[in-house]
Order: C-alpha cells, then structure tokens, then sequence
C-alpha cells in the first residue's frame, strides 16, 4: 500500500517539496544509518497492454528527492510534493492493515521529531486524505501479485465494475465535490475522496487523466511469472475495517479471476467513468447503473453479486490464495457491511469512513443550523485526517480497531516475517552500514575493498523469516553472508 499525505507548513511559506523533505529527513536522521533508494530497476512507462496511448505520460522518477528504506521494510519518501510512505509487502490483508497503521504512527513521530528542528511559530501538519480542496488530489495506491498468464484484459473486464461499486465500503467521504461538472447533481457530501478525480477507464498515468484501472507494469519480481497489478483508485482510510475490506476483498476477487471462476459473468457498465462519480454522489445507495447489456443494477446490488459469487468459490475451492483465516473474516464482514448498508447505513458508523465522517459532520451541522458549503465543514473534513493523534477527528470517535497497539508500533521496526521484506529489514537493522542501496527486488552491498554486490530478491514470498533466519543468525558479518549466499 503506497500512501501520499496531505501537508502543509504554517507559520512561513509553504513549499510542499521542502516540508516532505524536512519531514522525512527529521525522521530518518534519528535512525542508526540511512539508506537510500535503488532506482537500477525502475521502469513506470511499461504498458501491460503492450502499448501506451499517444501522448500517455507515465509518472517521473524522482532521483533527486529524499527516499529511504526503513527497518521494518518499507520505503518512506518526497512524491512530487508529498511524503509518501509504502508498506513492506504483505502476505494478507491483514498485516496491510497493520503496516498501514504503523505508516500513521510514523508520520506522526515524523512531525514530532521536525518540530524539534523548525523556528518557533512553524509548524507541519499532515493528513492521510487525497485532495487539498483545490483541485489536486494525492493517491493511496495498493498493489497485488498476479500470475503473469492471466490475460490482462480478462482482468480489465472484472475488475472495472467491481471498482466502480466497491467505494460503497472503501470511500472516506467528502465534503462538497471539485469535478468540474457533477452532471446537474447537487453534491453536499459524497462516499469517496478520489471520484471527482478519474477521466478514463484504463490508461498508464496516476496524475493526469487518470484511469480507474491502471496498466502499469512493473512487477518488482521475476516478470516472467508475475505481474503486479497497481490499483489507483481508492482512497486513503483510516477505519481498520474499511482497509482490511478494501485489500482483502479486492484479493479474493482477482483470485477469482485468476482461476477464471467468474467466466461469463458480465458487469460490464455502460459508462465506468461516470458510473464511478454517481456511485460516489448516491448516499441512499439506490442509483442504477447502466450495464452494457441493456440492464440496470445498484452499487449495492452488483457487490451482493460479486459477494455471492465469491461464497461459491470459498465453499467449492478455498482461500488459501488470501491466507484462508485472513479470507474467512473478510468474508464474514464483507456480508455483514453490506448487510448494514442495505438496512440503514448510519449503523456502520464505527466500522467505515465515510458513514463516520457525514454522522460527525452533519451532526455538527444541524446542531449549528449551517449549510453544507460553510467552510467549517471542510475543515472538520480535514481534520478527521489528521495523523497527529491530539487532533485528529477520527481519533475521537472511538472506531472499532482489529488492531492491537502494541502490534502497530512494534511493525513501525519490525519487517513481516512472512515476505521477502523480512530479509530486507533484517539486513538493515543488522548491517545499515554495508548497505549502498535498496529496492524491492534487491539489496546491494558495499564492503569497502570490493565492487558493491547485489542480492537479488526476485521470489517476494522468499527471504522470510522460516527460511533465513538460520541463515542470518550463522553470519557475523554482511562478508559472510554474502559468501554463503554466493553473491
């Protein structure tokens, strides 16, 4: 999960470029040693339809800017003009959510430790939200391996209307809209952050036009076996419940269609793009769809159909694709939230975002006899988002947590023990000092005297702990491991 945050710098002129960088590196200077990212493999541009639209622009990497790895695996870094923090990859939805969380309490110790360093009278603040109410919008992408033989357009096919419909448990809420046009529709509050925001169905960029399926390709693996799919479109929660959904749902659907179980089931909508925009502008959850067939359905509908597949599947197969407990309890929740959105949504005030948010807000509103479009509104939007616990609105409504905190700070070091991060955290914490750079699908070493060496990392569900730790333990130093790994 890749996660840009919302900043600003009070107190003086704010360069969001130089407070991510000041962020950041108020973060990573108290480490032991940092380092840096390896861009040797980078390669946004590639196209996994095998082409990209005249005049596609896919995103720029950014060489220059502050980007680091962190012992618990991930990489924290300057986006554009945002700190973006990425999980460690995650063998279950699950443990998405945890390293997730944990990437809050980094933000927030970030600020703590930045504020250490700025002049009296300045200030950061961050939010886990994707839009600055002034017409740009920041992402919360996820990512998910794939068998590389699945033909991407059979992807393309399922997973459009499954995006389009599943804001109904994913979406943040928003106050009012920044589309350039609703369509005639009066928009006081909407499901999503990111709606207002998608101009195609599919395409390679994430800033411009962009498309409610992405075709990067770029798989940080053995490309001749995976692929992985980078998924644009959803917002940045911060309800356990709403990401454990958001993750674990989406691999139980692509695992369906890796194994081609939905085969001739057709969703397909006459209008995605618009589609995803009345999705998000239907509180009451009734407005129909037009499929490519003729047809109608609702939001609500096409999930309890995607939901009754995905039963099917369970009984007749397994889950084991998903890790089959982690699978089981997304299941039962899936059921149970879209059991309560068609009984009253407002009883699913602790468990999604976007109920908790319109509850707090119209709440408020109706208290004080406000209209919606009053100002202090949006910035009660804002605050539900703020990371600094102190102040954030979310942190008062008292959400239910799958979470234990204990767990969330320890995963803020502590790599998972069940990908191939683990062997990258563990070497960090280790031997910082001998590691030139990193990525995901690699380690290089330098050991002073010889040329850097790299340890490719190609399998993401190798260099777990159940197969290095033994390995680690035996060497004294990053030589040896590199002689025993024959690097």
């Amino acid at each position: 999960m890749e996660t840009e945050y919302g900043i600003l710098l009070r107190g003086t002129e704010s360069n969001p470029i130089a407070a991510s960088s000041m962020l950041i590196n108020a973060y990573v200077s108290e480490l032991q040693r940092r380092v840096g990212w390896d861009f040797e493999d980078e390669s946004p541009g590639n196209d996994a339809r095998g082409f990209a639209r005249e005049g596609a622009m896919p995103p720029e990497v950014e060489t220059h800017l502050v980007n680091a790895v962190l012992t618990n695996g991930a990489r924290y870094y300057v986006d554009h003009a945002h700190p973006e923090y990425s999980t460690p990859e995650c063998a279950d939805a699950r443990e998405v959510v945890l390293f997730d969380k944990a990437g809050e309490r980094i933000l927030a110790r970030s600020i703590d430790a930045a504020a250490r360093a700025l002049p009296n009278g300045q200030s950061i603040e961050v939010l886990k939200n994707n839009s600055d109410r002034k017409g740009n919008s920041y992402g919360c992408h996820e990512n998910y391996l794939m068998d590389r033989q699945v033909p991407f357009g059979r992807i393309v096919q399922h997973v459009m209307p499954f995006f389009v419909t599943r804001q109904i448990f994913t979406g943040a809420g928003k106050v009012g809209s920044e589309a350039s046009s609703t369509g005639g529709v009066e928009v006081p509050y909407q499901l999503t952050q990111r709606a207002d925001f998608f101009e195609e169905e599919v395409g390679l960029e994430t800033t411009l036009k962009r498309p409610i399926v992405n075709t990067r390709d770029e798989p940080h693996a053995d490309a001749q076996k995976y692929r992985r799919l980078h998924v644009i479109v959803g917002d940045a929660n911060l309800s356990e419940i709403a990401t454990l959904l958001k993750v674990g749902v989406t691999a139980i659907v692509l695992s369906m269609i890796e194994d081609d179980w939905l085969k001739d089931r057709d969703f397909t909508l006459q209008a995605p793009v618009a589609a995803i925009r009345r999705v998000s502008y239907d509180l009451g959850l009734r407005e129909p769809l037009p499929l490519a067939d003729g047809g109608t359905m609702t939001a609500l509908e096409m999930q309890w159909e995607y939901f009754t597949m995905a039963r099917k599947y369970a009984d007749e197969n397994s889950l084991e694709s998903v890790d089959q407990d982690v699978g089981d309890d997304v299941m039962r929740r899936w059921e149970a939230v879209l059991t309560g959105l068609e009984a009253d949504p407002m009883s699913l005030a602790g468990q999604l975002d976007w109920v908790a948010k319109y509850r707090v807000i119209d709440g408020y509103r109706e208290r004080h006899g406000l209209r919606w479009s009053d100002p202090k509104l949006a910035l009660m939007d804002f605050r539900y988002h703020d990371v600094r616990p102190d102040k954030s609105l979310y942190a008062r409504l008292g959400m239910e947590r799958i979470l234990n905190e204990p767990d969330v700070v320890r995963a803020m070091t502590q790599p998972p023990v069940d990908t191939r991060a683990y062997f990258r955290g563990k070497c960090l914490q280790r031997w910082a000092s001998s590691i030139a750079a990193a990525n995901w699908d690699s380690l290089v070493f330098d050991l002073g005297s010889d040329p850097l060496r790299r340890v490719p990392m190609m399998e993401p569900l190798r260099g777990t702990a159940e197969m290095v730790d033994t390995l680690l333990e035996a060497c004294s130093s990053p030589a040896e491991l590199l002689d025993r790994l024959g690097s």
